[in-house]
């Protein structure tokens, strides 16, 4: 057998079979061998606990595909939240027809992206739908870590450093190109541990506030951010890291990579006294060496706004995106 039937999801031998061959050959936690209804966690610290789903098409993109981008986009908003990855658990929805191969790929590479987050898949569940009910292969995931630091709105204040720790854009170009049957732009797909932690670490307090710019973009969430803290931003134009192959394809097909999906980058507002710091230590790290202090929160305000300064002095106003630029990219 080399496709998913239905009788995979039937909770007969099929399931069995399905989960002692793939499922219990990659997820190898101590939680999960015993194949229990829910596991048993030991969490002794304030935890965070996010969830998200998961219909990338296509499954498979350069830099990445629809497993190591469950694990990451889960991974990165416990980190948004100074908290340390702990437990994770996987929701598979199959459509009758989905190669064994491909389901093997992609728990292979969850279970690789885990290990390597530091994080552990410690539950799950299989489901399984007739043949065109799905696209495939859907996933969803939900992470638990506990917190080591105080993040959050309420401690940014005026004159903080706004913060982007690498070039925007990739991911959603990424899978665009892969629709396209082209190549050029890999995705910056990757879960952020081995930057963010040691930042949490070093710099504590003069961290104020943390997110990832999945959907909406780089505009999206300083837009959150000055919605939410209710004061104004000034971003600058010059100063946002796009890499060259990303900025050609956007002028051709008429993109705005500052809306463009991002699963590997964090936004970072931290105080003006450490910026400096922060940046230079972001330089030294492999997945964060195009860091750049993009702009600087600005005065407390009941209708905020985020400018952008263009490169030629130019202000433009950043306003939400009214549409979708491409469906499914995440």
């Amino acid at each position: 057998m080399d496709k998913i039937i239905l009788a995979h999801g039937s909770g007969g031998q099929r399931t069995d079979e399905l989960i002692k061959k793939l499922v219990l050959k990659y997820f190898k936690s101590k939680h999960l061998s015993h194949l229990p209804d829910a596991a048993k966690l030991d969490v002794k610290k304030k935890i965070a606990f996010t969830t998200d789903s998961f219909v990338v098409n296509p499954l498979f993109f350069p830099g990445g595909d629809i497993g190591k981008l469950a694990v990451c986009g889960t991974v990165n908003d416990l980190l948004t939240q100074a908290a340390r990855p702990r437990f994770l658990s996987c929701g598979v929805i199959l459509e009758e027809g989905l190669p064994l191969d491909d389901l093997e790929k992609i728990f292979s590479s969850m279970d690789r992206e885990a290990k390597q987050a530091g994080i552990e898949i410690v539950t799950g569940d299989i489901k399984v739908v007739e043949k065109g009910k799905a696209d495939r292969i859907y996933l969803n995931s939900s992470g638990i870590g506990e917190i080591i630091a105080d993040v959050g709105f309420e401690k940014i204040k005026k004159g903080d450093a706004v913060i982007v720790t690498g070039g925007i854009g990739e991911h959603e170009i990424a899978v665009y190109m892969a629709r396209m049957k082209e190549k050029g732009v890999l995705s910056d797909c990757a879960s952020l541990t081995s930057v963010v932690l040691p930042l949490i670490e070093k710099f504590g307090g003069s961290i104020h506030f943390m997110r990832d710019p999945t959907r909406g973009g780089l505009a999206g969430v300083v837009l959150e951010i000055a919605e939410t803290a209710r004061t104004d931003i000034t971003i600058n134009e010059g100063s946002v890291p796009v890499r060259k192959e990303v900025r050609v394809t956007c002028e051709l097909m008429g993109f705005d990579p500052l809306y463009l999906a991002n699963e590997g980058k964090m936004v970072i507002v931290a105080a003006e006294s450490a910026a400096g710091s922060i940046l230079d230590f972001f330089k030294k790290k492999k997945l964060s060496r195009l860091a750049s202090i993009i702009g600087r929160i600005g005065s407390p305000s009941r209708k905020p706004e985020v400018n952008l300064r263009t490169k030629i002095g130019g202000m433009r106003r950043i306003e939400k995106l009214s549409g979708e630029q491409l469906p499914r990219i995440c």
